[in-house]
């Protein structure tokens, strides 16, 4: 499987964050990884790096139930924001409200609907699907 160059979690809870990444490592997911805790940070650095023109990520793990920004709020903001790279976001949260995962698939740059723990199998599917379309 190919390895991700730059993947990114934006995600409040630090246990999840510590998860993923040590799954991330198994399974050679990723050369390098952004960290963010909200979306509005995100939403900031992610447009610093389009505006100074370095590396974006090549996908994003994005969680729903955050502080400052939310899921849904980041989506909005970031849909707006001119970017020639395609992102690919996987909506990554603990909600298994079926308003929730419809709402995922209105978005264009959502490709997925993850629901928490994410898993060691849910991840290498994420490098498969990731790989056919890259």
């Amino acid at each position: 499987m190919k390895k991700i160059d730059i993947a990114c979690i934006i995600d409040d809870d630090p246990i999840f964050v510590f998860g993923v990444k040590k799954i991330m490592e198994i399974i050679g997911f990723c050369k390098n990884l952004m960290v963010f805790q909200n979306g509005e940070e995100a939403l900031n650095n992610l447009k610093a790096i389009i505006s100074n023109n370095e590396k974006l990520p090549d996908v994003i793990l994005l969680d729903l139930n955050m502080p400052i920004l939310d899921g849904w709020q980041f989506l909005d903001e970031f849909i707006k924001i001119p970017c020639e790279k395609k992102i690919i976001i996987y909506i990554v949260s603990s909600s298994v409200d079926p308003q929730d995962i419809l709402k995922a698939k209105t978005y264009e740059l959502v490709s997925d609907y993850i629901v928490k723990p994410v898993t060691v199998e849910k991840l290498k599917e994420v490098l498969r699907d990731l790989e056919q379309v890259g």
